[in-house]
């Protein structure tokens, strides 16, 4: 059965259908070559036709892009450069043709989707809410490699373009009929009819209005100097040279404007280049885990329970979060309990805010905003709890505290409320221990922002119902995470390979090494964040208080500076009360080191380790801890901890995560360095056990 089909009508317009069987989304595949190719012969040879619009046969899903899979083929750069030959020559005949071709978009247009409506003479889109327009190709470590590269700054303009393709996010309906992408924006209703109404009209003309300015940047030989050279050196600081794809794309677009061959040929070179390297394997690796786990469980075989109605306890800034996802990605009514109002107005603004700024960039309607906002309801008792299916708690590290709130649960609410808790590194054992049902007692730890994290760790406990696990790992989904299933234990898995990582970077401070260079070590290395401005993000208070629970399970490798005490005496807690490692007045806040911390901690700084020292100090301790969780169990996979680890934490996705980069530095490497430092500095290197049998058996993660 054919992904395609072709019907024409009697006004001489023709109606080209693409459904690909057997899938929920459509997404463009090599093997269908010969087959677009056919269909475009029959409509090229039918004098009689003067218009094709182009549909999709799913409702709400255009074209998804092209299928990533069919990568992992691809034996050469000259296979993937053929790939997108072939592509760009299919794209060329439909922009080359002699009959108005028309893209009906309803739905994503992704990837190569938005390159087949690019070479389109017209763009038609809904206003649905599912309707997105993007190429999102460096996301996967690659280019847009069918002719996006070439005509989206011809259609938008080149900074416009260039913005959309370094970052790869997608637009909505309203910004991509501002930007010129599509023609018409239209109810889902008249899609077809506004279709054909443009399909009857010869092609326009493109030429994009700009302004003074941007004609100055664009349009002359002497702007574009300064704009590329300008955009290089954006996106070198911004990728620290980790990513090839960002600068890869400039060539293309800079190539094109001079010669539109010469931008072509660019491009699939380039895209074959791109595909056979290692950062983009780990990317799409990414992403192919990712979708293998959105398919998954919580328990294989058991259903999950549909959750309507959620209570969130505590109206901080985790709680604030917690109710937004809970209220505006998996839609249901959500009441916060505090103990004061001024905390539940917290909560609401939180959603407020978000929602304020989406608003006024017409991501979504006032009515809209205000559905969404309506969903959230505050109270300083139980009120309104007794019909809540799922109870999530974001109050205080405090066992006793987080004790109470389950006791609370189980008298103010159903039997079979499930009381999911937030904790960031209380086992859940402790927190279920004086419960009456402790079978509904699970954790379900977000990470900061709530609303950005991608990452929910769901944490049993030894007498967990397997009914409440599947039913919390599908409702962390409908928030829009991406949930692991962990080992209950101090500081899970997240927390747990993150302290190490962290303590060692306080001790090479403590050795004098100048903290903004430790930082500026781990951004190069690839981390989003270096340790410091991590901490002062966190909370120095709250990343203090991991610590102990996590040494007084784990013994002294977990171990962290005791100067550090020093900064909470001082009322030093980061970010939120503008005093930590960094200055947070003026106009350069959070981005220089305040240098009285060196007095407070007693140290003079002497740069004294390289930034490669310095990295593999700190990863070296990840890396063997996050081995250790595999071993006992703490995650399910190495996938999982790659994933984890990548979505958590900000562990460099171009490396694959802790597990992939250990196989790509070869298990003897690692344990060679491991015994190393073990050896002249200190013996909480000592490697894993798991890693030198593995040595032993010649075994990989994967």
């Amino acid at each position: 059965m054919s992904a395609f089909n072709l019907t024409t009508r009697e006004d001489g317009i023709a109606i080209l259908t693409i459904d690909v069987p057997d899938e929920s989304m459509n997404t463009l595949k090599a093997d269908f070559a010969d087959d677009i190719s056919r269909i475009l012969d029959e409509i090229e040879s039918n004098a009689a036709l003067t218009g094709v619009v182009v549909l999709s046969g799913k409702q709400g899903s255009f074209i998804a892009g092209a299928d990533i899979s069919m990568l992992a083929n691809c034996e050469s750069e000259a296979d993937a450069e053929a790939l997108a030959t072939q592509g760009q020559k299919i794209f060329d005949r439909i922009e080359a043709m002699d009959k108005t071709f028309v893209a009906a978009i309803d739905g994503p247009a992704l990837g190569g989707g938005l390159e087949l409506a690019l070479a389109c003479d017209y763009r038609v889109c809904t206003d649905n809410d599912k309707t997105q327009l993007g190429l999102p190709e460096v996301q996967l470590g690659l280019l847009p490699g069918s002719g996006g590269t070439q005509r989206l700054p011809k259609l938008v303009g080149i900074q416009r373009a260039i913005k959309m393709m370094l970052t790869g996010s997608a637009v909505r309906a309203k910004q991509a009929k501002k930007y010129g992408i599509v023609d018409d924006l239209v109810p889902e209703t008249i899609l077809l009819e506004a279709a054909l109404k443009l399909a009857k009209k010869k092609p326009k003309d493109s030429t994009i209005k700009k302004s003074f300015a941007d004609t100055v940047l664009e349009n002359t030989a002497f702007g574009r100097k300064i704009l590329f050279k300008k955009a290089r050196e954006q996106t070198l600081a911004k990728t620290k040279g980790n990513y090839p794809a960002p600068m890869y794309i400039l060539d293309c677009v800079e190539a094109g404007i001079e010669d539109k061959r010469k931008g072509y040929s660019t491009e699939a070179r380039l895209f074959g280049k791109l595909v056979m390297t290692k950062e983009s394997e780990q990317l799409r690796n990414i992403f192919f885990a990712t979708t293998e786990m959105k398919k998954e469980t919580g328990v294989e075989g058991v259903a999950p329970e549909t959750i309507e109605k959620v209570g969130v306890l505590g109206g901080g800034l985790m709680g604030g979060g917690i109710a937004f996802v809970s209220a505006s990605k998996a839609k249901v009514p959500v009441r916060v309990k505090d103990i004061s109002e001024n905390g539940i107005a917290s909560a609401m603004k939180y959603s407020y805010d978000i929602l304020q700024k989406r608003l006024k960039k017409r991501i979504l309607k006032r009515s809209q905003m205000q559905q969404q906002l309506a969903k959230i309801t505050g109270c300083l008792d139980y009120s309104g709890y007794k019909s809540a299916d799922l109870v999530i708690e974001a109050v205080f590290e405090d066992l006793k505290l987080k004790q109470k709130m389950v006791a609370d649960v189980e008298q103010y609410c159903k039997e079979n409320t499930i009381f999911a808790s937030n904790t960031s590194s209380i086992p859940i054992a402790e927190i279920a221990a004086e419960a009456k049902r402790p079978e509904n007692v699970i954790g379900l730890h977000y990470f900061s922002p709530v609303d950005k994290m991608p990452l929910a760790e769901v944490i049993p406990h030894k007498g967990t119902s397997e009914a409440v696990i599947s039913t919390t790992v599908e409702f962390a989904k409908r928030q829009g995470k991406t949930p692991i299933v962990v080992g209950d234990g101090a500081g899970f898995y997240v927390n747990r390979i993150l302290a190490p990582y962290m303590s060692e970077a306080g001790f090479i401070a403590m050795e004098g090494q100048p903290i903004d260079s430790i930082d500026k070590a781990l951004v190069s290395f690839g981390f989003p964040v270096g340790a410091f401005k991590l901490l002062d993000e966190v909370g120095i208070d709250v990343g203090t208080k991991i610590i102990p629970i996590l040494k007084a399970q784990f013994g002294e490798r977990f171990s962290a500076p005791s100067a550090f005490d020093k900064l909470l005496e001082n009322d030093r807690k980061g970010k939120k009360n503008k005093a930590g490692f960094y200055t947070y007045k003026g106009k350069k806040a959070g981005k220089e080191l305040d240098n009285s911390i060196y007095d407070i901690l007693g140290i003079s700084p002497v740069a004294k380790y390289t930034d490669a020292t310095i990295t593999e100090r700190c990863v070296l301790l990840m890396l063997n801890e996050a081995a250790r969780c595999l071993d006992e169990g703490v995650i399910r996979s190495a996938r999982d901890g790659d994933i984890g680890a990548i979505f958590g934490i900000g562990f460099p996705p171009f490396l694959g995560g802790p597990f992939k980069y250990m196989d790509a530095l070869g298990i003897e490497n690692v344990l060679e360095r491991l015994n190393y430092y073990a050896e002249v500095y200190d013996e909480k290197y000592k490697p894993a056990d798991i890693l030198v049998q593995m040595q032993n058996n010649k075994q990989t993660f994967y």
